[in-house]
């Protein structure tokens, strides 16, 4: 049993050596990890980066990839890529004097994305892996009325599921932000509360701007705001505002013009689970188990959903 005067998360990884940080859904998603990685190699452990691509990993040369479905990206890999976040994280922890590489997975299917990690923390010989959701739609069951964009979230959790590894958490951060893809966030809190009753609910805990990491996370953030103008992170730019202070309709992008946001304090709380007890709470992770493309993802996910009653969304009465 923790003390209350410890942080949740590192509680957790404090017996950890090789940690594993990786971004659940696909784009930026492992910047929303990123001071849960800048921590522990503070501390003097090695952390390794990881990301489920959303770039063109499929013209990489020979040498990038580690084993199938996973690659080592450099600050000076595909230059000729405009949107390459594992690229343009990997050029920001080069520019701070940290280890600049940062590993893409392919965005497929279970079967292969289990593969990927697989080789990644045989390789590293990791003993801890944190796998980051910057928004809460990775703790969707399935029967929600809005589900947000689970496919990558779940497909991630359903790979690590399997694998044997000492210590497997969830970390969602970014508590308000899915409103926009139709999660109810009510429900978010009916199944946070689920979590607890079944054992599988470690704590949460808020990123500050008082501390060094939380500091490097909104530099990182305005650096990739940067350098990939076109396309910058609606969800990491929400959560940077929020850490800085930010609150209600707060404006960073061109991409949010015309939406009316609300970024507020909740955005920076660290939400940290067991990996295995939010396997378990999804309805259909056996669905998606034997899947090999992304897209088969998808279709398991919508037939699941022709067939189960759905909750309907839940009014937080504040």
């Amino acid at each position: 049993m923790a003390s209350l005067h410890t942080n949740p998360l590192f509680a957790r990884l404090e017996s950890a050596e090789r940690v594993l940080v990786a971004g659940a859904g696909g784009g930026f998603d492992i910047y929303a990890g990123l001071p849960l990685a800048l921590s522990p190699i503070h501390q003097g452990k090695h952390v390794q980066l990881a990301n489920l691509s959303f770039s063109a990993l499929e013209g990489l040369p020979l040498d990038a990839w580690l084993a199938p479905d996973v690659a080592a990206i450099t600050p000076e890999t595909a230059l000729h890529q405009a949107y390459f976040p594992e690229r343009t994280l990997a050029q920001w922890l080069g520019l701070h004097g940290y280890p600049s590489t940062v590993h893409a997975f392919s965005r497929v299917g279970v079967q292969p994305l289990r593969a990927a990690y697989r080789a990644l923390i045989e390789k590293y010989d990791i003993d801890a892996v944190v796998l980051v959701d910057g928004g809460t739609d990775i703790l969707m069951r399935g029967d929600e009325t809005g589900l947000g964009t689970p496919e990558e979230d779940l497909a991630s959790v359903a790979a690590l599921a399997a694998l044997d590894v000492p210590e497997r958490l969830v970390v969602s951060i970014g508590f308000g932000i899915d409103a926009y893809h139709g999660v109810s966030h009510g429900l978010v809190l009916e199944n946070i509360a689920a979590l607890e009753r079944d054992g599988s609910c470690v704590g949460a805990f808020s990123v500050s701007r008082t501390t060094r990491e939380g500091a490097l996370f909104v530099d990182a953030v305005a650096h990739a705001q940067h350098h990939t103008p076109d396309h910058p992170s609606i969800v990491n730019g929400s959560i940077a505002a929020a850490v800085q202070g930010g609150f209600g309709d707060v404006q960073f992008t061109s991409r949010t013009r015309g939406s009316e946001l609300f970024i507020n304090p909740l955005m920076t709380l660290c939400f940290v689970f067991e990996l295995e007890g939010v396997a378990r709470n999804c309805l259909y992770l056996d669905r998606i188990e034997h899947t090999h493309l992304i897209r088969q993802v998808s279709s398991a996910i919508e037939l699941f959903r022709d067939e189960v009653r759905q909750r309907p969304p839940r009014r937080i009465p504040h």
